[in-house]
C-alpha cells in the first residue's frame, strides 16, 4: 500500500522562463527521475541535471517544458529508473595525503577506510564542476561521512580519489579542491578521443578496487598542428580576449560540460545573417576590442555588438561601418579599435570559421578548458565555405540605454530569502565588479539577507541563474558556468536579456524587472503559453522548502570569495 509521501505528486519550482526544478524526496529518486527522463526521448528537451534531492529540466519551449515536468512527475517515487545503469571499475591505489587523517576522523583507520571505500557499491548520482567529475554515493547506510579541508589545495592532481560529506568523486583534471584524498587511479573520468568522452553515466554503479601500482604509460607527443589549406584569416592582435563561439553545446549537461556559446547570442545572429551564414556558424567574441586579422584569400565580414571603430588597411585604406557586411580582400588587414560602448564585439565571416568541433560545437568553454584556446597572435582560422546565400542588408546597432532593465524570473529559491530582501533585489541598482567574466556577471550594490542560513543540497543551474552566496551580493551566471551550485537561486534572468550583461562594462549599472514563470501544470486559458515576457500570463507552482541537507559545495584556496565557482569548485 502507498503512503501520503509516495502519492503526493512532486513539487516543481519554476527555473526561468524555459526550464524547472523538479524537488525529489532525496538522491536516489532524484537520479530515478533523471534517468526516466534521459531515457524518454521527449520533444524539446534540451537538457536535464540531477542534483542532491532535485532534477533541473531545460526545455526549448513552454510546451516542451510542461511535457517534462509531467513525465518527471509520474516516475514512481523509489523507483529504479530504466534500468540501463551500467558497473564501472575504477582501479584505486589508496595513498592519498589524507587517507590518516580520514582514518582519525572516521575512528576507522586507514584500512579501515580503505575497505569501507572499496567494499560498497556506489552510484553516479550528478556531475558538476567540471566535466566528467561525478559526485557518488555509497550504497552503506552506516557509510564514510567525512568534512571537507578546512584549507582546501590550490592544486589536486589528475585522478585524485576523494571524499566529502557522503560523497566520493575522482578528479577528472588538475585543478583547486577541498575534498579529502584518499588515493589515486589511472581512469580516465573525461577524454575527448573516446566516442563517449564520459566514463560515468548518472546512475551509473561504481566500484574501487585496491591495487598496489597503476600501469604507467607515456602519453604521445601531440601531432603538429597541420598548415590552414585555403581561404583563412590570421590574428595579428586579440586584444584582452578573443574566442571562437558558436550557438553552444547544449545537451551534455549531465556530464558536467556547459553550454558555453555566445554570450550575446542576438549580436552573433545579427553578424552571421549579415554575411549570408546559418545562426549557428562560428564567429569571434572579442572582449573590449583590440583585434587584428588579416585576410588570406577573399572574404565577407560584418561587426556588430559593442561600438567600435573599424579599419582596414591595404591599397586603399577605409573604415567600414558596424553593422554592415563588407569584403575583405587578399592581403587587407581589419582593425577593431577601442570599444566606445557596450562590451562585446562579434566578427561574422561569409562561411562561418572552420575551426575543429568538439562535443559538437566550435565554441571555447573558459572554465573547463574545452574547445579552441583563446586567440594569440599569430594563429590561423581558417574558413568554411561560401553558404551560396545572399548578404543582408545594414542593420543598425542600437544605443545602450543608461541603466538597462533586466527581465528576472522570480524563483526557485527566493524564499530562502527575507521579503524585504526580494523587494530591494529588484528596487536597487545594481553595478557590474571588475571580476566578471563569461562564468558570471558579479554585481555590487546593497546585500541581500537571507531568510534561511542553513546550506542548499546542490543542485543543476542554468545560464541567467542569479545566485547569492553568504555576502548578499549577487552572481548571474553566464554560458560557462557549472553546471550545478550550492547557493540559493533568488532568480534567473531571461534568456533574451542575457546580451545585456554581456554588453555591460565594469562599472555600468542595471537593475531587474520581475516577471511572471510560465504555468506549467496547464495551458493558460485561451491556449496562449507563458514565457517570462511581459504581458504574459503564468504563476509559479507548488513550492514546497524542505531543502536541507548536507551539500557538495567546496571552496578553493585562491579563490576569489562569493564567486559563482565557489559553489562547485571541489
Amino acid at each position: 500500500m502507498s503512503t501520503p509521501e509516495e502519492d503526493r505528486p512532486r513539487a516543481v519550482r519554476p527555473l526561468g522562463p524555459r526550464a524547472a526544478l523538479v524537488e525529489c524526496a532525496d538522491l536516489h529518486d532524484a537520479v530515478a527521475v533523471h534517468a526516466r527522463l534521459a531515457g524518454a526521448d521527449l520533444p524539446g528537451l534540451v537538457d536535464c541535471v540531477a542534483g542532491a534531492r532535485t532534477v533541473v529540466v531545460r526545455a526549448s519551449s513552454t510546451a516542451a517544458l510542461r511535457d517534462a515536468v509531467r513525465t518527471a512527475r509520474t516516475v514512481p517515487r523509489g523507483s529504479a529508473g530504466t534500468g540501463a545503469a551500467r558497473t564501472v571499475t575504477v582501479a584505486v591505489v589508496y595513498d592519498g595525503e589524507d587517507l590518516a587523517a580520514v582514518g582519525e576522523l572516521t575512528g576507522l583507520g586507514a584500512d579501515g577506510v580503505v575497505r569501507a571505500h572499496s567494499e560498497q557499491t556506489w552510484t553516479a548520482a550528478f556531475a558538476g564542476f567540471a566535466p566528467g567529475f561525478f559526485y557518488c554515493v555509497g550504497d552503506a547506510e552506516d557509510g564514510l561521512d567525512v568534512p571537507r579541508r578546512d584549507t582546501p589545495r590550490t592544486t589536486v592532481p589528475t585522478g585524485s580519489v576523494a571524499l566529502a560529506g557522503r560523497f566520493s568523486a575522482v578528479y577528472p583534471r588538475s585543478s583547486p579542491g577541498g575534498w579529502q584524498l584518499i588515493g589515486r587511479t589511472d581512469a580516465r573520468m573525461f577524454d575527448l578521443g573516446r566516442d563517449d568522452p564520459a566514463l560515468l553515466r548518472p546512475g551509473d554503479r561504481v566500484r574501487y578496487r585496491p591495487v598496489r601500482e597503476l600501469a604507467r604509460l607515456t602519453p604521445s607527443a601531440p601531432d603538429p598542428a597541420p598548415p590552414v589549406p585555403g581561404p583563412h584569416l590570421q590574428v595579428g592582435s586579440a586584444g584582452l580576449q578573443t574566442l571562437v563561439q558558436d550557438t553552444g553545446r547544449a545537451g551534455s549537461a549531465a556530464l558536467g560540460v556547459s553550454p558555453s556559446g555566445t554570450l550575446d547570442a542576438s549580436a552573433a545572429a545579427s553578424a552571421n545573417r549579415l554575411v549570408g551564414n546559418a545562426p549557428a556558424a562560428a564567429v569571434l567574441e572579442n572582449l573590449l576590442g583590440g583585434l587584428e586579422l588579416t585576410a588570406h584569400g577573399e572574404h565577407v565580414l560584418a561587426v556588430t555588438g559593442a561600438r567600435a571603430a573599424l579599419t582596414v588597411t591595404g591599397p586603399a585604406p577605409w573604415r567600414p561601418p558596424l553593422g554592415t557586411p563588407f569584403a575583405l580582400r587578399d592581403g587587407e588587414r581589419l582593425a577593431v579599435g577601442a570599444v566606445t560602448a557596450g562590451a562585446r564585439v562579434y566578427v561574422g565571416v561569409r562561411g562561418g570559421l572552420g575551426v575543429p568541433p568538439v562535443l559538437g560545437s566550435r565554441s571555447a568553454d573558459t572554465l573547463a578548458g574545452l574547445g579552441p584556446d583563446p586567440l594569440a597572435a599569430g594563429d590561423t582560422l581558417p574558413v568554411g565555405p561560401d553558404p551560396g546565400t545572399a548578404v543582408r542588408q545594414p542593420e543598425p546597432v542600437p544605443d545602450p540605454p543608461a541603466v538597462p532593465a533586466v527581465r528576472v524570473v522570480p524563483g526557485p529559491r527566493d524564499d530562502w530569502f527575507t521579503p524585504a530582501a526580494v523587494t530591494s533585489f529588484f528596487a536597487q541598482e545594481w553595478e557590474l565588479t571588475a571580476s566578471s567574466d563569461r562564468v558570471g556577471a558579479r554585481l555590487t550594490g546593497e546585500p541581500l539577507a537571507r531568510e534561511r542560513t542553513d546550506e542548499l543540497p546542490s543542485e543543476g543551474t542554468v545560464p541567467g541563474c542569479v545566485q547569492v552566496p553568504p555576502s548578499g551580493l549577487p552572481v548571474v551566471l553566464l554560458q560557462d558556468a557549472p553546471t550545478t551550485g550550492g547557493y540559493p537561486v533568488l532568480g534567473v534572468v531571461h534568456p533574451e536579456d542575457l546580451g545585456v550583461l554581456a554588453q555591460l562594462r565594469p562599472g555600468r549599472s542595471l537593475r531587474f524587472v520581475p516577471v511572471p514563470a510560465p504555468e506549467l501544470d496547464a495551458p493558460p486559458p485561451g491556449g496562449r503559453t507563458g514565457d517570462g515576457a511581459p504581458g504574459t500570463a503564468g504563476a509559479t507552482t507548488d513550492t514546497p522548502g524542505n531543502t536541507s541537507g548536507d551539500t557538495p559545495a567546496g571552496t578553493p584556496a585562491g579563490t576569489p570569495p562569493d564567486t559563482p565557482t565557489e559553489s562547485s569548485q571541489e
